[in-house]
């Protein structure tokens, strides 16, 4: 198999985290926005609508993975992703512009798809589960860099952090230069021989835990633009700095998760990361000051490094070369139909309080369930391991 170069890491990792800013980078002018256009629809609805796309489209997706491959999906995702970003700031119409962010979460699926199976053909083992921390790590990383530098162009002009989507151009010239084209042969040689019915329970958590653990995790981007305002008096790079420390606490959690991983084992470190959303959204529930702010933004930062990205390892270990598009576009109709969901938690209250109240206790009973549905299915493996034994 071709070897990838550093380079080529770094390509795979700047590309991954175009995926997280679909809908973010533009969260913190997002007040700016509702000022400039006439919506006809909720605010959030512009953050979450790429979410939609995605869900929408993310089965095509996925068979189209096998008939594609990964660099002529991840080529044709690109370009799309680009102009349907760009020029979401100059659209007028409400229709059109719906139809606009709902076809971008298109093209963001086909991002998200092709590197992920594109890392699942090039790393195994330890390698892969470091370099799927990595993804994990460049996502939020880009979610620092993207949200700061959204904060701070969207106070000179509303319009500007639109302009932030046409890296996809820049990446799609990294992706042509710098990533050898997999042997065709070989892809998924690697990966774990299971049958669908085995895995299909485990593979039907893994989507569960990363829908619900996406839509905790975008309570906050989709209530905190409007919340820190009235509550803190934030301006747009003040959100944008603090939604950016989400972020950075993310990073450093999955840089970390693998270690964790070792320690507590997969399924009781997802359960941890519930855990942590819970702490995250109890602490803005009951306190105003700016002290526990922090302490909330590092909760849920951990909360997401202890999910997302370990939960997208473990459907690329429950898949085989025949379903692994299937289960790619599965977890990223998880991931992004949790951030579709969290539009509506504005709908709980009026009181943003009473709002991460909600959060807060549905993240506890979330962890619980996940943890029942983890140890049921364990249990299920090991007896029948038990009987092929005496067999």
């Amino acid at each position: 198999m071709n070897k990838i170069s550093n380079f080529g890491i770094f390509t795979l990792l700047f590309v991954s985290s175009l995926t997280i800013m679909v809908g973010t980078v533009i969260a913190p002018s997002l007040s700016g926005i509702v000022e400039h256009k006439n919506l006809g629809f909720s605010p959030s609805w512009l953050i979450t609508l790429p979410s939609l796309g995605v869900v929408l489209f993310a089965p095509i997706i996925g068979k189209l993975l096998n008939k594609l491959g990964t660099i002529k999906l991840l080529s044709l995702g690109l370009i799309p992703y680009a102009i349907l970003g760009f020029i979401g700031a100059f659209i007028t119409n409400n229709y059109i512009l719906i139809i606009d962010r709902v076809l971008l979460g298109a093209a963001t699926v086909a991002i998200q798809v092709s590197v992920t199976a594109y890392i699942a053909d090039f790393f195994t083992g330890e390698a892969r589960m470091k370099m799927i921390a990595w993804q994990g790590m460049s996502i939020e990383l880009g979610g620092v860099v993207f949200l700061a530098i959204g904060g701070f162009l969207g106070e000179i002009n509303w319009q500007l952090p639109f302009y932030i989507y046409l890296l996809g151009f820049l990446c799609l010239i990294l992706v042509i230069v710098a990533l050898p084209k997999p042997e065709s042969k070989l892809i998924g040689e690697n990966l774990t021989q299971v049958t669908d019915t085995n895995n299909a329970p485990k593979v039907r958590i893994i989507f569960i835990a990363s829908l619900l653990a996406m839509m905790l995790f975008f309570v906050g981007f989709v209530t905190l633009p409007l919340y820190l305002p009235v509550a803190f008096g934030f301006t747009e790079s003040e959100i944008g700095y603090l939604m950016a420390f989400i972020s950075l606490i993310a990073i450093i959690t999955a840089s970390q998760m693998p270690k964790m991983v070792k320690v507590f084992g997969d399924s009781n470190v997802v359960v941890l990361g519930f855990l942590f959303f819970m702490m995250g959204y109890f602490v803005l529930a009951t306190s105003g000051s700016l002290v526990f702010l922090v302490l909330t933004t590092i909760f849920i930062g951990i909360g997401f490094g202890f999910t997302i990205p370990l939960l997208n390892l473990m459907m690329i270990e429950a898949s085989t070369i025949h379903n692994q598009g299937k289960h790619l576009g599965l977890f990223s109709m998880g991931v992004f139909g949790g951030q579709f969901l969290s539009t509506f938690i504005e709908y709980v209250s009026d009181n943003y309080r009473a709002i991460y109240a909600v959060s807060a206790g549905l993240a506890l009973i979330i962890g619980g369930v996940i943890y029942f549905m983890f140890q049921k299915e364990s249990k299920k493996n090991l007896l029948t391991f038990e009987v092929d034994l005496k067999s």
